[in-house]
């Protein structure tokens, strides 16, 4: 029901404003107290009760002067000023202001007029408050002559509605209408008048308006009863009609009168004045009494008055009378621009929202015709449209949803332009700024980030930062950082790495381990504070950096602590023959894996040599009678790194004719020889060991020989060095090298239930074999 009878409102309003341009008219009346009740706006409307509001509902005036209030609570339409209808409107009658009331959601101005009626607040007055009347004293009886009249500022029935005199035994007042809607009064006397018996007469004359209660104003008037005078003057038009330019400079001739009188000499000589001279014709016009050329006092405004009305009386010498009217119309020209009224403007406006309502303005020339009608447009290269409404009302809207990030100020420049000669415009600027929303979500610098980090770095170390802009403004545009969880390693992220969330600064939270872990990712997210919240993520893969904290690892020969193997090395050996080969590895990578062998002492230097990139251990020279049966070597493994790190070794050789000696295991050597008398020591202990071995050797070859020739002499005494060394156990090369059939036997630590490999050494009986094993083994 609401809803259809708002329809049905708004249909009877629609025919109105098209049967009239308003929909009604409200009255009050002039002087009333501010606050005064004018009508009730929602009722007349037909709104209920908060629909004002809701619709933004105000009210707009021609002038700009608030003269009503709306209160849009209740609907009521109150006066915020006294009026003065005498101010606003002057002599003309209705007296109406003009106003609208503005709706603003949906978009509608609907026009009203405020009748103001006029209260008896004003007297009659007389601008002249003594009148002179020459009358011959041969005036017939019934003769009219016309006297000035009064002005009441109020209209209707509180002007002037009669006039009296007094005394009244002689003469009588009759008012007549003036074309304006004026009355004058006009005497007329009962009698002759005889000069010689009153030569003079004063009378009252009292004007009287219909007020309740009326109100009057007096003058006197002075009758000189002249002698007789019988021509009166008579104008050549008895009514002129000019136009007048408003940009007529002061002093411009109007028109000029011209009155004849038939009389001769003092009676036949005329002169001009105006007569019921208004306060605005008296300022405005003078008239020549000697030639009766009009001309201006001050210029005109045709946007105040269009049209004058001016008497021009012509008196002779005798005292008689004539009377023209002069209607003068001023002419409007173009000088008056046009000029605007913002009645709304929304400021700033949301962006993504199409066809917003930005302003609603008014314009207005004061001009007419051509000269008042008015062109309103603004630039072509901005997305906003100006749509005209009724009463030169314009309404700003978007043509389209803005883009604040593209552009968030507009500069609109409103051109108002009339149509007149020469053309008058006028500009008006308005700022819009748009408002922000949330429609962008943050942007990385970067698809994808590479950060390095050395291992054994300390924790809570800041290793880089990750960040991310938003196009948004304000608090659209503040980005937070967070990660997502995952797992390194079957630990989650979150023991590894922090952020923070207001800077994007990435933390290590424990010390990493190269030969661990040399690279994990993760994912990071960036959401802006707006509402919807937007996000974005990118992926961050940490690279761990190899620092050489690993020094080379022998693998062999083992260093394990216990009494090392010995290599044999047959003297026959040539230059070049491959004695050994150490293996070692280091845990690091790159150039901090690569790794030198360097032989830093041996019991003689000269003997073999080293090789410093694979670790091979090769005779240097042929092995002669004098060198040492047993050599210690003691060589160095370094890597790479910087520092370099590195690993000692010692290597013990036995010098062995065909693989025929015993094989003798050395005592272990003190790791420590760097000192000159420590190393003399150890020179005269192995010295004596030497000699031990040596004494012993000989003991077991006597021993052996005796028993041989005692217990073995089905053997013939021979012995067969080829049965005892078979040729697939020994495979001596000019190259130097052994080969891939060279044998070893495994030798392991004490305590070899740990399945340490000690060293590994070629398979060589430890002592000659005897003859019955010779035998079985043949």
């Amino acid at each position: 029901m609401k809803l259809n009878r708002q329809v049905i409102c708004l249909v009877i309003l629609l025919w109105v404003c098209e049967t009239d341009s308003t929909i009604g008219r409200f009255s009050v009346a002039e002087e009333m107290e501010v606050g005064s009740f004018v009508s009730n706006v929602a009722k007349t409307l037909g709104l209920e009760v908060g629909e004002l509001s809701a619709r933004g509902a105000q009210v707009l005036s021609e002038d700009n002067r608030q003269y009503l209030q709306l209160d849009l609570q209740t609907g009521d339409l109150l006066l915020s000023e006294k009026l003065d209808r005498e101010e606003l409107c002057g002599p003309t009658e209705p007296c109406l202001l003009p106003f609208q009331i503005l709706l603003e959601k949906p978009f509608q101005i609907i026009p009203v007029e405020l009748r103001i009626q006029d209260i008896n607040d004003h007297s009659p007055a007389f601008l002249e408050t003594e009148m002179l009347l020459k009358i011959p004293e041969n005036t017939p009886p019934g003769t009219l002559f016309s006297l000035k009249n009064a002005r009441d500022m109020d209209v209707g029935k509180n002007d002037i509605q009669n006039y009296s005199v007094f005394p009244s035994s002689h003469f009588q007042v009759h008012t007549r209408s003036g074309g304006e809607g004026n009355k004058y009064p006009e005497l007329m006397f009962d009698k002759v008048l005889d000069r010689e018996e009153y030569p003079e007469i004063r009378l009252t004359l009292t004007a009287l308006d219909g007020g309740s209660p009326p109100r009057s104003g007096t003058a006197e008037v002075c009758i000189l009863v002249m002698d007789i005078n019988d021509n009166a003057p008579v104008f050549v038009q008895s009514r002129y009609e000019v136009q007048v330019p408003e940009n007529s400079p002061i002093g411009s001739l109007v028109v000029t009168v011209s009155a004849r009188d038939l009389d001769t000499g003092n009676n036949g000589k005329i002169l001009y004045s105006l007569f019921h001279r208004s306060e605005e014709i008296r300022k405005t016009f003078e008239v020549n009494q000697n030639s009766g050329e009009v001309r201006m006092r001050k210029k005109l405004d045709f946007e105040t008055i269009q049209s004058y009305e001016v008497d021009i009386e012509a008196t002779d010498g005798g005292g008689l009378s004539g009377k023209c009217i002069v209607v003068v119309q001023v002419t409007d020209v173009n000088d008056n621009p046009p000029d605007l009224t913002i009645s709304s403007l929304t400021n700033p406006i949301p962006e993504n929202l199409p066809e917003t309502l930005v302003a609603v303005f008014k314009i207005r020339d004061r001009d007419s015709g051509d000269n008042g009608k008015m062109v309103c447009f603004i630039q072509d290269d901005l997305p906003f449209v100006l749509k005209p409404s009724v009463d030169n009302f314009y309404t700003l809207l978007t043509k389209r949803a803005l883009d604040r990030e593209s552009r968030a100020v507009y500069n609109i420049t409103i051109t108002i332009m009339d149509l007149g000669t020469p053309r008058l415009k006028t500009l008006y600027n308005i700022t819009v700024l748009v408002s922000d929303i949330n429609d962008n979500h943050p942007i990385f610098t970067q698809t994808e980030y590479m950060l390095y980090l050395q291992e054994n770095n300390s924790p809570a170390l800041h290793i880089g930062s990750v960040s991310a802009s938003d196009r948004d403004s304000g608090v659209n545009a503040k980005v937070t950082y967070s990660l997502l969880p995952s797992e390194i390693r079957n630990l989650s992220l979150f023991s590894y790495i922090s952020i923070n969330s207001d800077n994007g600064h990435l933390y290590i939270l424990r010390s990493l381990d190269y030969e661990a872990i040399q690279t994990f990712q993760f994912t990071v997210r960036a959401t802006d504070s707006g509402s919807p919240a937007q996000n974005s993520q990118t992926v961050v893969r940490i690279v761990v950096l190899d620092e050489n904290d690993n020094s080379p690892f022998i693998l062999y020969p083992l260093q394990n602590g216990t009494s090392p193997c010995n290599d044999l090395v047959p003297r026959a050996a040539e230059t070049g023959y491959l004695v050994t080969k150490l293996v070692a590895v280091d845990t690091d990578s790159g150039q901090n894996s690569w790794l030198s062998y360097q032989l830093l002492k041996a019991t003689d230097p000269g003997l073999f040599t080293v090789c410093t990139h694979n670790g091979e251990v090769r005779t240097a020279r042929p092995i002669s009678e004098k060198d040492s049966i047993k050599q210690r070597l003691l060589v160095l493994v370094k890597d790479n790194g910087e520092p370099p790190l590195s690993t000692a070794v010692t290597l013990n050789m036995l010098l062995v004719d065909g693989f025929s000696e015993p094989y003798v295991k050395l005592s272990d050597v003190p790791k420590d020889n760097t000192e000159d008398d420590s190393f003399t020591i150890y020179l005269i202990i192995s010295l004596a060991s030497i000699s031990f071995l040596f004494l012993l050797s000989v003991a077991l070859f006597i021993g052996m020989y005796l028993w041989r020739k005692k217990g073995g002499a089905g053997n013939n005494g021979n012995f067969d060095s080829n049965a005892l060394y078979p040729d697939h156990l020994v495979d001596i090369s000019h190259s130097g090298t052994l080969s891939q059939s060279y044998q070893y036997e495994i030798c392991l630590t004490n305590g070899s239930e740990t399945n340490e490999f000690k060293f590994l050494k070629p398979i060589i009986p430890s002592v000659p074999a005897s003859g019955r094993e010779l035998e079985e083994s043949k």
